[in-house]
C-alpha cells in the first residue's frame, strides 16, 4: 500500500512539474504574471502554515517579514551583490531577525500574539518610512533591472517563484512527517502537556517561527527583484497579512495540500470578482470568503476528504 501511494505521489509530482513547465513556456505575459502571483501566495501560505497551521499561533505578521526580505534583498543588490546571492542573504537576515523577535512574541498566546504580530508590521513600515539613509524612505528603492525582454524576464521569475513554492511545499511535507512536526502539533493541542512529555516548547516554537519567517523573507526578496522597485506601503501592506491566513484557512490549516488548494481558490475568486464586480471588488470578495469559511470552517481539503469518505462508506455498504 505504501509503495503504491509513493508511486502515485511521484507520478502526480512529475505531472505537476511537466504542466508547470508547459504553462511557463506557452503562456502569455498576463498569464505568466498571474501564475507568478499564485506561486508567491503559495510560498507565503506554506510559510504561514508552519506557525499558524501546525503550531496553532494566529500570526498576522506576514507583511513584516515579506517586507523585510524586500528591503534586505534590495539593499544587498544595490550594494553590488548578485541577485542569486541577495535572496538567500535576505532569508538569512529574516531568520536572524525572527530568532530575536520570536523569543519576545512567542511568550504571548492567542489574540495577544496576533496583535503583537500586527504591531510588528506597523513598526517595520514606520522604520522603513523614516530611515531614509538606508531605505530611501517613502520615495522607495530602485533595484537593478534584470536583462532581457519582458517575456524572458516574466518566464524567469515565474519559474523561480514556482520552484521556491515547490521547495516550501516539500519542506512542509518533511516537517509534517518529522518529530519536529509532531512536536508542533502537540504544542497546538496543549503546551503544558507537550512540555511534560519532554518537548522543548520554546525551542520548537522559535525554530518554527524562524523557518516560517525565513521563507517569507526569501519570497519578499524574489518579489523585489521581479518588480525592481519597492516602497514601504507596498512591502509592508497589511492586507497581505490578512490574505495569507485566509488562503490557508480556505484550503485547510495544518495540512500539506491546504495552502496550495487555498491559494488556487483565492486567486480564482479574486479574479472572478475583479472581472464581474470591479467597483465593489473588495466588499464582494470579502463576503464570498466569509461565506466559504463559515460553511466550510475546516477548509476545502478536509471537506473533500470527509465527503469522499462518506461516499466510500455508502458504496461499501451497498456492495455488502
Amino acid at each position: 500500500m505504501k509503495t503504491q501511494q509513493r508511486t502515485w505521489t511521484i507520478a502526480f509530482g512529475a505531472a505537476l512539474v511537466l504542466a508547470t513547465i508547459g504553462f511557463g513556456v506557452t503562456a502569455n505575459n498576463f498569464l505568466l504574471q498571474a501564475g507568478t502571483t499564485l506561486a508567491m501566495y503559495v510560498a507565503l501560505a506554506y510559510a504561514w502554515n508552519i506557525v499558524g497551521g501546525y503550531m496553532g499561533y494566529p500570526s498576522f505578521g506576514t507583511a513584516a517579514f515579506f517586507g523585510f526580505g524586500c528591503y534586505a534583498g534590495a539593499i544587498a543588490q544595490n550594494a553590488g551583490a548578485p541577485m542569486w546571492l541577495a535572496w538567500p542573504a535576505a532569508a538569512l537576515g529574516g531568520a536572524i531577525f525572527s530568532a530575536v523577535l520570536g523569543r519576545i512574541l512567542l511568550g504571548m498566546r492567542g489574540h495577544y500574539f496576533a496583535i503583537g504580530t500586527i504591531a510588528v508590521v506597523e513598526v517595520m513600515r514606520e522604520v522603513s518610512n523614516n530611515w531614509e539613509a538606508l531605505t530611501a524612505g517613502a520615495t522607495g528603492l530602485n533595484l537593478p533591472i534584470v536583462a532581457g525582454s519582458p517575456r524572458e524576464v516574466g518566464m524567469l521569475f515565474f519559474f523561480v517563484m514556482t520552484a521556491f513554492a515547490g521547495f516550501a511545499l516539500l519542506l512542509t511535507l518533511l516537517i509534517a512527517r518529522s518529530k519536529f512536526g509532531f512536536g508542533l502539533r502537540c504544542i497546538k493541542q496543549n503546551e503544558q502537556a507537550a512540555s511534560m512529555v519532554g518537548i522543548g516548547v520554546l525551542r520548537y516554537k522559535v525554530a518554527a517561527f524562524v523557518v516560517s519567517c525565513a521563507l517569507m523573507s526569501a519570497t519578499g526578496a524574489i518579489y523585489a527583484s521581479m518588480v525592481a522597485f519597492i516602497n514601504p506601503d507596498d512591502a509592508f501592506n497589511i492586507l497581505m497579512s490578512i490574505s495569507v491566513p485566509v488562503i490557508v484557512t480556505l484550503g485547510g490549516a495544518g495540512l500539506v495540500l491546504g495552502p496550495l488548494v487555498g491559494a488556487v481558490i483565492y486567486m480564482v475568486l479574486d479574479n472572478f470578482v475583479w472581472i464581474n464586480f470591479i467597483n465593489y471588488h473588495s466588499a464582494v470578495l470579502g463576503v464570498i470568503i466569509i461565506a466559504v469559511i463559515y460553511f466550510i470552517p475546516q477548509g476545502v481539503v478536509r471537506e473533500f476528504v470527509k465527503r469522499g469518505s462518506v461516499l466510500l462508506r455508502r458504496d461499501t455498504a451497498k456492495a455488502a
